[in-house]
């Protein structure tokens, strides 16, 4: 029955890998490929295909054993987060490869995972900057939802040492961090505005109208400004 079972799994991978080859788009490959990724499937069709395949983990398995982006992507909607052992997790955040499949595996698998906390601290203090970012990514999420615990003038001792000089992911996960210990904890804005005054990072990134800088000044004071009672 188990035989049956996987064979069942890998023909229907085989199938779906067949579907997303046909929703391929050239350019919409060549828009991601500016972003660091390597799809061309218009991601509303993705999620289609997802919400039509409901939760299946071993075909996830599957999927996000194929290699291909668009599959990890896939892979990711379909599964089921809890279901996944630490290391598992640990292994497939250094095999994600491009930067969407990281942030879809982080946003929408590791935050539900038992594991979160443990990945979190292992990660943050990971010598790949890549691996760390996701460690940022997940302080930063407690930054904003469970702070209890965190030293967020140690954060900030981190950032204010070492953003600068980071690697991008690196460098814009930290920076993301910086903005929300502003925006959420007024007892450390005052020194959040100044360091990302002194340092400078993205103050230069060309941000289309209507949208907030990633700045971290100018992030933290519209956010707050959100925040006033009218």
């Amino acid at each position: 029955m188990a035989q049956t079972t996987a064979t069942a799994t890998v023909t229907a991978a085989a199938e779906v890998m067949a579907e997303l080859t046909a929703l391929e788009d050239p350019q919409i490959r060549a828009v991601n490929a500016n972003h660091g990724d390597d799809h061309g499937v218009n991601l509303t069709k993705l999620r289609a295909v997802a919400k039509r395949l409901k939760t299946q983990q071993e075909l996830a398995r599957e999927l996000w054993a194929t290699g291909d982006t668009a599959a990890r992507l896939l892979a990711v909607l379909i599964c089921r987060p809890k279901a996944f052992e630490r290391d598992e997790l640990d292994a497939m955040l250094r095999e994600a490869g491009t930067p969407k499949v990281q942030d879809w595996l982080v946003n929408y698998v590791v935050k539900k995972s038992p594991h979160v906390e443990d990945l979190r601290v292992a990660w943050f203090a990971d010598p790949d900057p890549v691996v760390a970012s996701a460690g940022w990514a997940l302080t930063t999420d407690r930054v904003a939802k469970r702070p209890d615990g965190l030293d967020l003038p140690g954060l900030l001792d981190i950032i204010e040492a070492e953003m600068k000089d980071a690697p991008e992911r690196l460098q814009w996960a930290m920076n993301h961090c910086l903005a929300q210990v502003g925006i959420d904890h007024p007892e450390c804005r005052a020194r959040a505005l100044a360091i990302g005054e002194r340092l400078e990072v993205l103050k230069d990134y060309p941000t289309p109208p209507g949208c907030t800088s990633p700045f971290a000044p100018i992030w933290i004071t519209e956010m707050v400004s959100r925040q006033q009672p009218e």
